[in-house]
């Protein structure tokens, strides 16, 4: 009877992990800020079978290692749908960080505790909103998680070499995924701390050779990307591939986390994201904060380790002035992991029980009052809200009513479980969140936010047989259009990009058009002969024929300088 429970609520586990992380799969295309370009990497890769160096439009990108689009490249050959294959990879990655937590608590405490830090994972905010979306960062946290799995597999319940050479390996499968997979070997610090210490269960079992092996399996990994790639660049002395291999091994690692060039943040930042962004974990830190501080003083080596690697990542990542909320992801599984034993406990608490009653309560009725402001609120509201993000009136109406539909489930679960199971509210309210969001919200808001809407109007405009050329564009606008499409360069100065398309439309002025960017219009076109073709993530874009350019496209230094200023803040 009892295998049979257990098996009902793994089973439940797994279930409703699907149903959060899956919902609306195939119902949307890629929305900004980044999924458009690693999906229009990756097309380009299917189109034109150069794997190795990733170009987005004319140019390489080399911003990011390719591992994410090959997974989008590879998915899409197998399942033949751009719109399943580009939210896979994260959807597959979610999954496996959480089989890594689910089965690291089984082991290193019961299968009740693994199936805690997985439900702790599954509903914190930032791991569901992140592999919801296309982006790299589920990847390397997955990597990273499963780097942390194989170690751990040795360190605490070792001696364990294959898992210590895997988790080396996968260590350096999330180097050549974003960089940043060397932070799992830092798992190694506490755990040497805790050896030297003699703490029970922690051991590195250094003396046998084959501890010193496992930096081959790290530098293996990121050898398999790394030197075919370096190997084709020098070959061929193409000063393009050497640019694109000085700037993704070092501009874009070493000197971004030495040097920061955006995203400034005080040291403090992280400090502020977790509580806000790893909620409703983090909600149980006040309680947890004395239970974790009695096992480490009763030398308890399994919360040295989670406890230490995650005050290591935090501090990795405060050093430098550049700093997203992202950055700090790949700590909240192991931060799971070490708050999973504490809630069964905590959950019997009175206090606890108020709090994430008061929790489901506040975010119930935030969504009913969004959804009341937006159906009977000022009229002003609604139609600014519509005006920038080019969304229509029934469109609007429908995602007021899901609003409405979340707030009243949340409340309706909070009167169903009582005082006793709140957070089975808090589960099944979250639940409804994200499935609504995902199988209403998708559909409705795919037009404005992907461009998708824009792009089949402009095709509709033009007609069939006319060439389309873009300006000062982003990757939506190359992935959804509906013929291939004329570029100018993508990092091009915005003036450079409008005169040479200009020149590109007077070779064929009866059937090329251009879509331009509204801030990239320069005075050189007639804005009464050119056309507002819509309104897509917050820009505003006009379809300039041949007839609306009245003299050279020629910037003045004023309106270069405006130019290159806009051009920054995109």
């Amino acid at each position: 009877m009892l295998k049979t429970r257990a098996s009902r609520q793994t089973w439940l586990f797994v279930v409703m992990a699907l149903l959060v992380l899956g919902a609306g799969l195939g119902l949307r295309d890629p929305w900004p800020s980044d999924e458009p370009r690693f999906a229009l990497v990756a097309r380009q890769m299917v189109d034109s079978g150069d794997w190795l160096f990733p170009h987005r439009g004319l140019e390489l990108y080399s911003d990011k290692p390719p591992m994410l689009m090959w997974w989008q490249a590879t998915l899409y050959s197998v399942v033949g749908n751009w719109r399943v294959a580009f939210l896979l990879p994260s959807l597959i990655a979610a999954l496996g960080t959480l089989w890594c937590v689910v089965d690291l608590g089984r082991r290193l405490w019961t299968r009740q505790v693994g199936l805690y830090a997985g439900w702790a994972l599954l509903f914190a905010l930032q791991f569901t909103f992140q592999s919801k979306k296309a982006q790299i960062d589920p990847l390397v946290v997955f990597f990273i998680t499963l780097a942390n799995y194989g170690l751990l597999r040795h360190l605490l319940l070792g001696p364990a070499w294959r898992w210590w050479w895997l988790g080396w390996f996968f260590a350096g499968i999330g180097v050549i995924t974003k960089g940043v997979g060397v932070i799992a070997l830092l798992m190694i610090v506490p755990a040497v701390i805790g050896s030297a210490l003699h703490w029970p269960r922690v051991r590195l079992h250094a003396r046998d050779l084959r501890f010193w092996l496992a930096p081959l399996a790290f530098v293996l990994a990121i050898a398999l990307w790394l030197v075919p790639m370096v190997m084709t660049a020098l070959a061929t002395r193409s000063g393009e591939y050497l640019a694109y291999m000085d700037d993704i091994l070092f501009r874009q690692t070493a000197k971004r986390y030495a040097q920061s060039w955006d995203h400034h943040q005080p040291w403090w930042y992280f400090l502020g994201t977790m509580p806000s962004m790893w909620i409703p974990a983090f909600l149980a830190v006040p309680w947890a904060i004395p239970a974790w501080r009695r096992r480490l003083q009763r030398r308890d080596a399994r919360y040295l380790l989670l406890l230490g690697w995650w005050a290591l990542i935090v501090l990795f990542f405060s050093i430098p002035d550049g700093k997203r909320d992202v950055y700090i992801l790949p700590a909240l599984p192991m931060f799971c992991l070490a708050l999973a034993p504490l809630l069964p406990g905590l959950l019997r608490r009175r206090d606890v029980q108020w709090l994430l009653g008061a929790f489901t309560l506040l975010l119930s009725l935030g969504t009913l009052a969004a959804g009341l402001s937006a159906l009977l609120g000022k009229p002003g509201f609604e139609a600014r809200l519509m005006q920038t993000r080019g969304i229509g009136n029934g469109e609007m109406n429908a995602l007021a009513w899901a609003a409405m539909a979340m707030g009243g489930w949340g409340v309706a679960s909070l009167l169903l479980f009582g005082r006793a199971r709140r957070e089975l509210a808090l589960v099944s309210t979250l639940t409804a969140v994200w499935v609504l969001y995902s199988l209403i919200g998708y559909p409705l808001l795919n037009d404005s936010s992907s461009a998708r809407g824009l792009m089949r109007h402009t095709g509709q405009r033009i007609g069939a047989d006319a060439e389309l050329g873009l300006v000062a564009w982003k990757e939506q606008n190359l992935l959804m259009a509906d013929r291939p499409a004329a570029t100018f360069g993508f990092n091009e100065p915005w003036d450079a990009q409008l005169a040479a398309a200009v020149e590109w439309q007077q070779l064929a002025p009866r059937r090329r058009w251009l879509l331009v960017h509204e801030d990239a219009l320069l005075p050189c076109v007639d804005r009464r002969r050119a056309e507002l073709a819509g309104i897509a993530n917050r820009r505003r874009w006009w379809l300039v024929p041949s007839a609306a350019v009245q003299e050279p496209c020629v910037a003045s230094a004023a309106e270069r300088e405006r130019e290159r200023r806009l051009q920054r803040e995109e």
